[in-house]
């Protein structure tokens, strides 16, 4: 009755600020509104000692990608604390529309990841989407040159209000073909949201990673790179050696499905680099990797929780929803079970 309440009033808490695309379009203030009850959130997701934490690429089934649609997905979630990916902020700024339907698009490229094979007309959508991308590229590039760092300020400042701490921000301004300009661009708007790192895929790159750590340096952030199933203990050790402003964002669910024995005490000997980790329930390579539903894959998810409860480590554990949504359900929806997975192994 509780979680009940709280949700309720969180939704209420959202509609009254008005937050509605027309209401953005129009240039109102967003918060011009009465005084907010700023204590009115204060437990949200951090379980006893332990920040859970949502990516919002978990929403990504969602038929609303907008920042306002986002925020409530996080709020009716339950969850207080997000890795932030870059479009919902950066459309939200003005970034030009991307002419790519990703949410047709990310089983194909999973499938191309994972090397499953593709069929001719799949392969035929994953080119054509890259040719388009190639385009809408440089479009972004020319207008990140311009953008205006006010708006992530507002961005920040929007989430905090409703009770929600931005740590990580994922936009796709640090790859290779990323100009320095641009990469910094990434690293501003972090901080504008109020974001203590970034995070990327690792690139497999020792100059990029170098070059990434140094920018980092320069612009007071931390790069956090993401790994899947190439995740080894050494995968993060030529980046860390390289800078300061080099980091881990773990993936600790891949790494139990990369074959990694050990993976608790992996944690324990790295939490000190790790600015961040995702956390799902995924299967050995004996069982066959699979993505599940949480407690029902080998990953030791409560074990993990209870070590970050015990030892009091400083990163947030982020739920990424990964697994098949179960029909009739939704993202949001499943998030939420996540999340009470979470509660049951910290109480």
């Amino acid at each position: 009755m509780e979680n009940e309440i709280q949700n309720a009033s969180r939704r209420s808490f959202i509609k009254n600020l008005g937050l509605t695309a027309g209401l953005v379009a129009g240039g109102s203030k967003l918060f011009a509104g009465p005084a907010i009850l700023t204590d009115l959130y204060k437990k949200g997701s951090l379980i006893n000692g332990v920040q859970i934490g949502v990516i919002t690429y978990s929403f990504r089934e969602m038929p609303n990608q907008s920042l306002e649609a986002t925020l409530q997905y996080i709020l009716d979630s339950g969850i207080s604390a997000t890795e932030l990916m870059g479009d919902p902020a950066e459309i939200f700024a003005g970034k030009p529309k991307n002419p790519v339907n990703f949410m047709a698009m990310f089983p194909l490229m999973r499938k191309r990841r994972e090397k499953q094979p593709l069929t001719e007309e799949e392969t035929k959508k994953l080119d054509d989407a890259e040719a388009l991308m190639k385009e809408y590229r440089a479009e972004v590039k020319k207008w990140r040159a311009s953008a205006s760092i006010s708006k992530f300020e507002e961005v920040g400042k929007m989430f905090k209000k409703a009770g929600i701490k931005i740590y990580g921000f994922k936009p796709d301004a640090f790859g290779k073909d990323n100009s320095d300009d641009e990469v910094a661009y990434g690293m501003k708007a972090a901080k504008a949201l109020g974001a203590g790192h970034v995070t990327l895929e690792h690139p497999s790159d020792d100059n990029q990673t170098l070059r990434l750590g140094k920018l980092a340096e320069k612009y007071g952030v931390k790069v956090g790179y993401h790994g899947h199933e190439q995740q080894t203990p050494t995968f993060w050790d030529t980046a860390m050696a390289q800078s300061p402003g080099n980091a881990m964002n773990l993936d600790f669910g891949h790494f139990v499905a990369a074959g990694n024995t050990e993976p608790l005490d992996f944690v324990k000997k790295m939490h000190k680099n790790i600015v961040s980790m995702h956390i799902k329930d995924r299967q050995t390579p004996a069982h066959g990797k699979g993505n599940l539903p949480w407690g029902t894959g080998d990953t030791p998810l409560k074990e993990l929780l209870k070590q970050m409860q015990a030892s009091k480590y400083a990163f947030p554990a982020t739920v990424e929803l990964e697994y098949k949504i179960p029909e009739g359900s939704n993202s949001v929806k499943e998030v939420q079970k996540c999340l009470e997975f979470c509660k049951k192994a910290l109480s």
